[in-house]
């Protein structure tokens, strides 16, 4: 049995906590890698309101600015990074789609529409949180 590890990963730098955008909630809970303080959080904030088999992906593309837990995430200081297809000239006369990787601060993209993000083509691949928001968030 194959599983699929791209885009499920966990990583800290001094100042953020990045997450593979494929993980689902309750994988997160399971791995040691994630802080205890987001595991509470997750706990505390989502888990009541969320099916915890929903990816971050899923979560973030679906996501309005309304609700309890929105208001918890933007406490966090989130960012997505997501990459969607640009039109470039290529030096041969011709186009041709790239992708390029892109960084919204939560507010931005949950003020995009469903349906705008189809059409802008937008694939998430990462959720980035400030450490010093999660470290000062009282759970």
């Amino acid at each position: 049995m194959t599983v699929y590890q791209d885009y499920k990963y966990v990583m800290q730098d001094t100042g953020n906590l990045y997450l593979g955008a494929k993980y689902t909630y309750d994988e997160l809970m399971a791995n040691e890698d994630v802080p205890f303080k987001f595991k509470s959080f997750i706990e505390r904030y989502v888990r009541p309101k969320m099916d915890m088999d929903t990816t971050l992906e899923s979560h973030f593309y679906y996501m309005d600015q309304e609700g309890f837990v929105y208001q918890a995430l933007r406490q966090l200081k989130i960012k997505i990074k997501f990459s969607a297809p640009v039109e470039k000239k290529s030096l041969f006369g011709g186009k041709k789609n790239v992708y390029r990787t892109q960084v919204m601060k939560l507010e931005q993209f949950a003020a995009l529409t469903p349906a705008q993000k189809e059409e802008m083509g937008v694939m998430i691949q990462e959720i980035g949180m400030s450490k010093l928001a999660l470290m000062t968030l009282s759970i």
